[in-house]
């Protein structure tokens, strides 16, 4: 058993509310790998990224992401998920869309969001910049699709990634069973 679809982006991106649509269109679950960190550790997901700093996070979220890669329903990963190589690597297997969205709409969505310790710099804007650099290629790499979103409303998005699992892996569409 596995994801039906796997959701992957930078921060703000949408993939937790994209997820919980999709899921909801397709009658099945709904997993974030951040809040699955949350709840192993019993503190907010960016507190897990403090007090273990990223590498050990980084470590910590592949393993969630491996166990949440044995369930079904749609997975939602966190944005740096991507940065691990096992996470990568797991991913191979796995029907993978990617959610951009412009860096003006990203930032807007993120404004006085103080719990992403990574964003939670003097020029937020920079740091996600960066992070974009060094995170689009590896999205790039795992994803079998990219939608851009922005300007379309998150039902046009969900229709997108509903349509393109029909076209291409339309036994992801069928109904799961009790």
């Amino acid at each position: 058993m596995s994801p039906r679809v796997v959701l992957v982006g930078m921060p703000g991106s949408g993939k937790t509310t994209i997820g919980q649509r999709v899921a909801h269109a397709l009658g099945t679950s709904f997993t974030d790998s951040d809040q699955l960190i949350a709840e192993k550790y019993d503190m907010p997901c960016g507190k897990v990224l403090e007090t273990f700093g990223e590498e050990e996070f980084r470590r910590i979220e592949h393993e969630v992401v491996a166990e949440a890669l044995g369930g079904n329903g749609v997975l939602a990963l966190g944005g740096g998920a991507v940065v691990h190589p096992g996470t990568r690597e797991l991913l191979d297997d796995q029907v993978v869309v990617r959610l951009e969205i412009p860096i003006d709409d990203a930032m807007q969505r993120l404004e006085g969001n103080r719990s992403r310790p990574l964003l939670n710099v003097a020029d937020p804007r920079a740091a996600y910049e960066r992070l974009l650099a060094q995170r689009g290629p590896l999205y790039e790499e795992v994803s079998d699709y990219t939608i851009t979103g922005g300007n379309k409303s998150s039902q046009r998005v969900v229709t997108e990634i509903l349509t393109f699992m029909e076209d291409i892996y339309p036994d992801q569409m069928r109904p799961e069973r009790p």
